[in-house]
């Protein structure tokens, strides 16, 4: 479960000036997207995952475990895992008229 966690995002990208095209290249196709009088309004929800190295390390740390109890390690290695998931994050992503950030609201917690 662990290699197969969420990657990590890239939140540096949600800064003014940001093209529109950079920030759906890291987040993928917004939930909705739509005009607020001239601006582009984005909204953009995802699972806020884990660095390669970070997850190939529990992987391997999960492995070691599974073969030093025989197994018994997925007692307590799977709903672990199963908790660090990731965090869901929402963003609002306000564009000017040349697909460019200006504004950057966080929706979730």
């Amino acid at each position: 479960m662990a290699a197969n966690q969420p990657p990590r995002k890239d939140l540096d990208v949600l800064t003014a000036g940001t093209p529109r095209s950079t920030i759906i290249a890291e987040f993928g196709q917004p939930l909705s997207s739509r005009l607020v009088g001239h601006n582009r309004v984005d909204l953009f929800s995802f699972t806020q995952g884990y660095s390669k190295e970070a997850r190939a390390g529990r992987a391997f740390a999960h492995g070691t475990m599974d073969l030093a109890t025989g197994g018994v390690w997925e007692i307590a290695g799977t709903p672990a895992e199963a908790v660090f998931s990731g965090k869901k994050l929402s963003y609002e992503v306000t564009y000017d008229n040349s697909n460019k950030v200006i504004r950057v609201s966080r929706l979730s917690p």
